[in-house]
């Protein structure tokens, strides 16, 4: 059989690790271009020319000068540290320039003119994919993702030859959306304020440029894909996704391997791999001693990293905090979001003092040694589409516990009996994001606990799973091969 010759991606995403990040996107845009690159694509990122991604790019020239909507632009080329893919900032200043996070300003809000920063970048992108840049070269797919791309599509629909485009929405919770005056300052096409276009309810919605006008859409698990046609989870878009279904789909996300691996994780105390697990002991004892938690051997340590938010049940976790302290465990948690859970984890941690340790904002070196050290890993998102903790939790052998919904539905298998039996089981699932349907899946984990013979062949089972971005490279290449065949020849 032939080989199928090497695709032209262009990746084009608004954050990515290591230049910045604020969420699983960047991980996911660090990760997949390089895994692609590896198999012998040519993949080459793109993103705003950020200060932190200016100043951890590394060696950068001028590939081009140019203007968009009036403004001056350059495009800075390089490589994405630590790979052999090809990086592309779009430097512009007066709209990407500015210190902190990529959205918000100091005070947390939406920078005022987010609607321009990334229509701006994405007439930018539009540009660089129909090679109006001097560089030469043409992909056959653009990638996009989230809102901050949903331009792109919309503006290379308008283009006599398109590109095949792939949009990835990794959650649809943030759509974009800025008011019809908005609209018309961006100068955008009168046609496209229709409900069959980019306007929702009144409002400009970039994230419906990707979902109307990519050739294929996709999400960040098969559950989530199926859920988002959905009302109660479809925020209001799920009749649009329900009529592209058959151009819908979902691909797991992956993990970094090289960075998530307990056999060589300068994080730990001790590492450790499935075969020999015991060290894992050194890294409770070592999480205890950093997080002031009693130095109790026989307390079941559950552990929680994330953001406290109410979309990842930090609110659950403390709701069921009096039972799981009954059972004689220990928790842990790890992340920063809204103040008044912040406030209550604080305050939980003041009155169990050696049961209950808080660490608030984030340290990767703690998550690491957290998922090393752990029994369990608390997960009770009321969504999520996919979820990246989980995975690691499962690789470190940190037994997962986690609401049925989302890519966790799609990546934790229930200690069930059968499963048990069947040595399937990874971790603890319930139906309901409620504190009591917790409580009860960590009673279920506490009392297999009690089992070594069986909870060791639970980690094992987790920790065997190939969650690599390696396997989903491949899944990700027959998504832009059908993306090519629903665009048409010529590309």
């Amino acid at each position: 059989m032939k080989a199928e010759a090497p695709l032209r991606v262009l990746y084009a995403a608004s954050e990515a690790h290591p230049l910045v990040k604020t969420g699983g996107l960047a991980d996911v845009a660090g990760a997949l271009p390089r895994a692609l690159r590896n198999l012998g694509h040519d993949l080459r990122l793109v993103l705003p020319a950020y200060p932190a991604a200016l100043e951890r790019a590394g060696a950068l020239r001028t590939a081009a000068a140019f203007q968009v909507d009036g403004r001056p632009l350059r495009l800075l080329e390089g490589r994405l540290p630590g790979t052999r893919v090809h990086l592309y900032l779009v430097d512009c200043p007066a709209l990407f320039r500015r210190p902190g996070h990529p959205y918000l300003d100091a005070g947390g809000r939406p920078w005022p003119d987010n609607a321009e920063r990334f229509c701006v970048f994405a007439r930018a992108v539009a540009e660089l994919a129909c090679d109006r840049l001097g560089r030469r070269w043409r992909p056959q797919v653009v990638h996009c993702n989230d809102w901050q791309t949903g331009l792109v599509p919309a503006l290379l629909a308008l283009e006599p030859v398109p590109p095949a485009v792939v949009f990835t929405v990794h959650n649809l919770a943030y759509q974009g959306l800025f008011p019809h005056a908005t609209f018309t300052a961006l100068g955008l096409p009168d046609a496209w304020w229709s409900y069959q276009a980019l306007e929702f309810h009144g409002r400009l919605s970039f994230i419906k440029g990707g979902l109307v006008f990519a050739h294929r859409v996709n999400t960040v698990s098969p559950t989530y894909a199926r859920e988002i046609m959905t009302p109660a989870a479809g925020c209001g878009l799920d009749g649009l996704l329900r009529h592209r279904a058959h151009r819908v789909s979902g691909i797991l996300n992956g993990i970094d391997t090289g960075v998530w691996n307990p056999a060589r994780d300068p994080h730990l105390a001790a590492r450790f791999h499935a075969r020999r697990l015991a060290p894992r002991a050194d890294n409770r004892r070592a999480l205890r001693r950093r997080l002031g938690l009693d130095p109790d051997d026989e307390a079941v340590l559950a552990v929680h990293v994330g953001r406290l938010v109410e979309q990842k049940g930090a609110d659950i976790i403390l709701d069921a905090l009096p039972r799981l302290l009954a059972l004689g465990m220990q928790v842990a948690v790890l992340g920063s979001g809204e103040r008044a859970l912040e406030d209550a984890l604080r305050a939980a941690a003041r009155t169990r003092p050696g049961r209950v340790a808080v660490h608030l904002g984030y340290d990767e070196g703690l998550a690491h040694l957290m998922e090393g050290g752990a029994d369990l890993f608390l997960m009770p998102s009321r969504f999520e589409p996919c979820g990246l903790n989980q995975l690691y939790s499962l690789r470190y052998g940190a037994v997962p516990v986690v609401h049925r919904v989302g890519g966790l539905a799609d990546t934790v298998t229930d200690a069930g009996p059968a499963a048990l039996a069947a040595g399937e089981a990874t971790g603890f699932v319930f139906d309901a994001p409620e504190p009591g349907a917790l409580a009860a899946a960590v009673e279920r984990a506490v009392a297999l606990k009690r089992d070594p013979r069986a909870w060791t062949r639970l980690q094992r089972a987790g920790m065997r799973q190939d969650h690599s971005w390696r396997r989903r490279a491949g899944e990700y290449l027959a998504l832009y091969r059908r993306a090519l065949a629903d665009a048409g020849p010529a590309r």
